[in-house]
């Protein structure tokens, strides 16, 4: 099996030739949320069944939080602190860099969240933005069966202020955001209704402006299977999750090419020597390659 398809000639220069897929570790349940923290040269994730948040380093894996509550989706804000995704507590919360925890937000109207999925900090103003499917109490396997109470959304939450505003309910099961470098564009995944046989699986993108998004639609289908988490690298290209491996498509929505790992991957991030090593969360095993493209500083 061919580690790369080329589907355009301009991703043979995104790509090397010479990189190895390496697998950093194995052996866990179902992987998501990667996060790096350049400053300690680690990445946070989680295995979510497992209920933890693991600490990967050059060569080593350890466990960074247990109990997680069922911890999901991560993202650094401007301060350098977590920001997390909690499905069991159905809670965004930060921690603080003296260790301490903080809630931002665990309700909407007088209703509580359902299982926050995904995040990620707009760096211009420092908003953090979330979605909200309710994957993670729909089952015991990821969290626990709870009621739900608020339909799926998308919300951005302003840190000073705590004011929450959902921003879309344009979804069934959104799942993975990511900015455009300029911030002038957000890309949502909408990975359907959980237990539908045919679901509707798309990626959407915004047009961001002074905080809010206009102009709703969708930017590309993914075969085989859907797009989970994504994220865009310094040229504005979005690489995404897929069921065989990652994906990377143009601002256009062109299919570049492909890594593919022979699995379901769900969801990936750049870090390592100038953020150009591509972790990749790919159901039971944490995978890496270098790449000739660089993530968003």
């Amino acid at each position: 099996m061919s580690l790369y398809e080329f589907h355009n000639p301009r991703f043979r220069a995104m790509v090397l030739p010479n990189a190895e897929l390496e697998v950093l570790g194995e052996g866990f349940r179902w992987l998501e949320g990667p996060v790096w923290f350049a400053d300690h040269e680690v990445l946070l994730f989680s295995d979510i069944p497992n209920n933890k948040v693991l600490r990967w380093c050059e060569n080593q894996i350890s466990t960074f939080q247990y109990p997680s509550d069922f911890a999901n989706g991560h993202a650094r804000d401007r301060e350098g602190r977590l920001i997390s995704c909690l499905h069991h507590s159905r809670a965004i919360t930060r921690r603080e860099l003296d260790g301490r925890t903080t809630t931002l937000a665990s309700t909407f109207e007088g209703k509580r969240l359902n299982s926050p999925n995904d995040v990620t900090v707009q760096h211009s103003n420092g908003a953090i933005w979330f979605t909200d499917p309710p994957y993670g109490i729909s089952t015991d396997y990821e969290g626990g069966k709870q009621k739900q109470e608020s339909p799926a959304a998308l919300y951005r939450l302003d840190p000073q202020t705590r004011h929450l505003h959902c921003a879309s309910r344009d979804f069934t099961g959104p799942n993975g955001l990511a900015f455009s470098p300029d911030e002038t564009r957000l890309y949502t995944t909408e990975s359907g209704s959980q237990f539908d046989e045919n679901p509707e699986q798309h990626i959407k993108v915004f047009d961001l402006h002074d905080g809010n998004i206009t102009n709703g639609r969708i930017f590309a289908r993914i075969s085989p299977g859907y797009a989970d988490g994504v994220a865009c690298d310094a040229d504005g290209n979005l690489w995404c999750s897929a069921g065989d491996g990652v994906h990377c498509l143009s601002p256009a929505g062109e299919l570049l090419g492909k890594i593919v790992t022979g699995g379901t991957v769900s969801n990936i991030a750049f870090g390592g020597r100038h953020l150009c090593r591509l972790f990749i969360c790919a159901r039971n095993r944490l995978l890496a390659i270098y790449t000739n493209s660089r993530g968003i500083a």
